[in-house]
């Protein structure tokens, strides 16, 4: 398997691991079990008050999935392709990063889903959901953007799901260190809705 000039892999960016001593549990309220980067949490704790004050949403908006390490990636990467070897790495990198190339090990992803319409997480039946029409209308106010829209020319499927967090601007704490891991990405392949 070839990288590109730019170091990506099957047209994603590598990352690297943090480590789980270094993150922090997310809020309950996300009603999993999960953990994030601490520079995200006040954010993600604005944003999820936010949600809960619409009636629209209130209490819907639930975490699918945050940080994974580099080897629970390579369990959710490979476990798309079949015992008989059927799907390449390719097509199931479409769908799903490569183990050291998911903006996941990061910890400053979330994968939001809906406690109304858990059919569409992690489905692009969720950019129609409640949540994620407010994700997409909100989250750029609390430092979230989408990292594949529609149509994106990163060539990466959609995810109405997958927010990653970069600080409401360059000048809020902890936002620097995300901003520069995520710095290609962005500046080659614009996050829509995204954070200025």
């Amino acid at each position: 398997m070839q990288r590109t000039a730019d170091g990506r892999l099957f047209n994603h960016f590598p990352y690297p691991d943090m480590p789980a001593t270094a993150l922090v549990e997310a809020p309950p309220a996300l009603g999993a079990s999960c953990k994030i980067h601490p520079a995200m949490l006040p954010d993600l704790t604005r944003l999820l008050a936010a949600a809960d004050a619409d009636p629209a949403i209130a209490g819907t908006l639930r975490a699918v999935s945050c940080h994974r390490s580099v080897a629970l990636q390579q369990l959710t990467f490979c476990g798309g392709i079949g015992p008989d070897g059927s799907g390449s790495f390719a097509e199931r990198a479409w769908a799903s990063a490569p183990p050291g190339f998911s903006e996941h090990s990061t910890g400053y992803v979330i994968d939001f889903g809906s406690a109304t319409a858990p059919a569409c997480d992690a489905e692009g039946c969720f950019g129609a959901t409640p949540a994620g029409r407010w994700l997409r209308a909100n989250a750029a106010r609390f430092g979230f953007e989408m990292s594949f829209p529609a149509g994106n020319r990163q060539q990466v499927k959609w995810e109405p799901w997958h927010w990653r967090w970069v600080g409401t601007s360059a000048n809020e704490a902890g936002a620097v260190p995300a901003r520069t891991m995520f710095a290609t990405a962005r500046t080659r392949f614009p996050a829509e809705p995204k954070v200025d």
